[in-house]
Formats: C-alpha cells, sequence, structure tokens
C-alpha cells in the first residue's frame, strides 16, 4: 500500500517546472515517513527511443534539485520499498535483488508523460485489477485523456 502511494505521491509532483528532485522527494517522504527504506541503487527513468534514458528518476531526492521537468517529457517513476533498510544485494545471477536485512520489498511503477504541463499516465493497472476483479479510480485523477483497456 505505501509503495503504491508513494508512486502517486512522486507522480503529483510530476509538473512542468518542477524538478526531478521533488519528484524523489515526495516518494521519500511518504515511504519514510512509515519506517520503510528506499532503494538508492535503482531508479526510474527516461522513456524515448530507448526503454531506458536519461534522465534519471530517483525516488529519493532534494527538493529543487535535479532537471527541469518540461512538456513533452516521458519518465518512468517506480518507487522499490522496503520493509527495512534501504540497502540491497543483486547475486551473481544477474538479476536477484534482495534487501541486506532480507525483509520483504515492493515495487510499483507508471509510464508518465508531462502533457498540458501535467502527468498522464501512459500505462496502467487496469488489466491486473480487471483479473483480480479489483475496482479503482486511482488513475483517474492522472487521466487527461481516455484510456480504452
Amino acid at each position: 500500500m505505501v509503495t503504491k502511494e508513494s508512486l502517486y505521491k512522486g507522480i503529483e509532483k510530476a509538473i512542468e517546472g518542477m524538478r526531478i528532485g521533488d519528484v524523489g522527494f515526495a516518494v521519500q517522504e511518504h515511504a519514510e515517513k512509515f519506517g520503510y527504506g528506499v532503494v538508492r541503487e535503482m531508479v526510474g527513468h527516461g522513456i524515448g527511443k530507448n526503454l531506458h534514458e536519461k534522465p534519471e528518476v530517483p525516488n529519493y531526492g532534494k527538493r529543487g534539485a535535479g532537471i527541469k521537468l518540461m512538456e513533452g517529457l516521458v519518465i518512468a517513476i517506480e518507487p522499490m520499498i522496503n520493509m527495512g533498510t534501504h540497502r540491497i544485494k543483486q547475486h551473481s545471477d544477474g538479476w536477484t535483488i534482495t534487501t541486506l536485512d532480507h525483509k520483504p520489498s515492493a515495487h510499483f511503477e507508471h509510464n508518465v508523460a508531462l502533457v498540458n504541463g501535467k502527468p498522464e499516465l501512459l500505462s496502467t493497472f487496469g488489466y491486473i485489477y480487471d483479473a483480480l476483479g479489483i475496482v479503482s479510480d486511482e488513475e483517474n485523477e492522472f487521466r487527461q485523456h481516455q484510456l480504452v483497456l
């Protein structure tokens, strides 16, 4: 719950004229308020011709720091929140990642474009919610255009 809430706190700050640090600070502040750790080694990213592009979008940061968010920017905001330490270990298979204290983690992600100065979701949890029978309107605030599932 806190990880997904942190995601939406970050999305709320993805407004033209704000900065990357404002997004990360919002995620971090919300997660740490509940005593959770925020992973530092893995971050969100820009999306363009390639899936992973600049700018990096950390889930932590300082208000007013980093690049200024501009119209048309597309980023992946993806909080990785741990029940304990923020520190992680990548295993030798190159894929598996665990927290150093082996406590549970959660990850939620949305792709966001700045359209008319505001965040517009390009992704949805709708398919998952439909499959699980969950009714939710949490994405509506960030939809200027109608998404057809």
